[in-house]
């Protein structure tokens, strides 16, 4: 393809202007149909857990928090993460709510994320269902302290913010995906008009042949439209 200034390049889109409104129009319908047909709204709750001083289960003498407390807590909190999602808590979630479902399939959707330079713990919990998001997310904060306690005797985790129904799915954003969609079709619109005008090979203008041929056009012969007509046609 030979190279086209600004204004040959606006001039080339110009021509084709229908053709990319065809195009953007057809892939923001597509874009409208999938996220308002197709995509299944799922819903997000999530709850907190903060590692406070380590209170052992046989003496709760002091519940001030110590260098080895952080220190203890900052290696902890990573198996906390994993301890979250355990088959052994995930069966006592099911089984205590009575939801149809395996461990497996509760564990895809459960996201144990650490904030940075905190001894926080946010537990996320996606489901179809808001009402079991938020139940599900809450009877794991509730039991896990419970397993801690059980497993290395201290008391060091506290509920911090309960997991609460949400109204709006968390998979969803209509504007964001339309938007998305729209600019995909530009995209494919102008790829279009560029590889097309590639893959033309044809010469529209005299300019056409001087950058083919490197061969100056002297002269060049007009098309007239209905030349006959005008020449033998009788007039009405």
């Amino acid at each position: 393809m030979e190279e086209l200034d600004l204004k040959e390049l606006l001039n080339l889109f110009w021509s084709k202007i229908f053709q990319i409104l065809l195009i953007v129009i057809i892939t923001t319908g597509i874009g409208v149909i999938y996220t308002f047909g197709f995509t299944t709204p799922k819903y997000s709750a999530s709850t907190t857990l903060v590692l406070t001083g380590a209170e052992t289960t046989s003496d709760a003498a002091s519940n001030s928090i110590t260098a080895t407390d952080v220190t203890l807590n900052s290696k902890l909190v990573s198996t906390y993460r994993e301890l979250v999602r355990s088959k052994k808590i995930l069966r006592q979630v099911i089984s205590n709510l009575n939801i149809d479902a395996n461990e497996e399939e509760l564990k895809k959707n459960i996201s144990v994320t650490l904030r940075e330079d905190t001894e926080v713990i946010e537990i996320t919990v996606v489901n179809e269902n808001a009402v079991y998001s938020a139940k599900i997310a809450n009877e794991i904060a509730r039991i896990f302290p419970d397993m801690v306690s059980e497993i290395y005797k201290i008391n060091n985790v506290y509920i911090v913010d309960e997991a609460e129904v949400e109204s709006e799915p968390s998979n969803i954003n209509h504007g964001k995906d339309i938007v998305i969609f729209f600019f995909a079709g530009l995209v494919i619109a102008i790829m279009y008009v560029l590889i097309a005008n590639m893959l033309d090979t044809t010469i529209k203008t005299p300019e056409d042949i001087e950058k083919g041929f490197g061969l100056p056009v002297l002269v060049s012969i007009p098309l007239i439209e209905n030349f006959n007509n005008e020449k033998g046609g009788k007039k009405k």
